[in-house]
């Protein structure tokens, strides 16, 4: 059992910056490679980025590559996802997951969520 809690969503410019963050607790965090998933109403919940038990390896959709940035610090056991160069488009409420799977890249591939944050990019 591992439980997730993401913070740091808002309201932000198109063009602007956010930070994301996720709290972990229950088992032990670098046993689990990390994702960062969004959805918005209507649409099923999609792909953001990926990182591993290391933070060695990380993925990211085509959407994000180059603008977001996931890191994590096992000592903390916090999950990151730096937003940079926002666009309307990225507005959703992002999820935090686990997975104890090698390379997870699905919603079905990790087993553990976080309740959600809430990102609003305005244009």
């Amino acid at each position: 059992q591992v439980q997730l809690v993401e913070s740091g969503g808002g309201l932000v410019q198109a063009g602007g910056s956010l930070r994301l963050s996720c709290a972990a607790s229950g088992r032990a965090f670098s046993s689990y490679a990390m994702g960062w998933f969004r959805q918005v109403p209507g649409k099923e919940r999609e792909f953001v980025a990926t990182i591993s038990w290391s933070g060695g390896t990380t993925y990211y959709s085509d959407s994000v590559k180059g603008r977001f940035a996931i890191s994590r610090d096992n000592a903390k056991n916090t999950v990151h996802l730096q937003m940079n160069s926002l666009k309307p488009e990225d507005t959703a409420v992002y999820y935090c997951a686990a997975s104890g799977r090698s390379i997870p890249r699905l919603p079905g591939d990790y087993d553990y969520w976080g309740q959600g944050t809430q990102v609003t990019v305005s244009s």
